[in-house]
C-alpha cells in the first residue's frame, strides 16, 4: 500500500478510532496519519500504558482493519 492509499484508508477509519479509543482527540489522529508508532505513542500517553500494551491493542485493531 503506497503512502496516498494509507491516508486515504487512514481518513476512512478516523471514526473507528474514536470508537475504540473514545479519548484520542482531532489533534491526535491529524498526528497520527495512519502511522504505527505514531498511533501507539498517543493510545501510550492517553491512556497511560505500557508500550507492549499499547502495540497489542493497535495491531490487533489494526489485523481487524487491515491499515498498514
Amino acid at each position: 500500500m503506497n503512502s496516498d492509499q494509507m491516508k486515504g484508508k487512514w481518513n476512512q477509519l478516523k471514526g473507528e478510532v474514536k470508537k475504540q479509543w473514545a479519548n484520542v482527540t482531532d489533534d491526535d489522529l491529524l498526528k497520527i496519519e495512519g502511522n504505527r508508532d505514531k498511533f501507539i505513542g498517543v493510545i501510550q500517553e492517553r491512556y497511560g500504558k505500557e508500550k507492549a500494551e499499547a502495540e497489542r491493542e493497535v495491531d490487533s485493531w489494526n489485523n481487524h482493519h487491515k491499515l498498514w
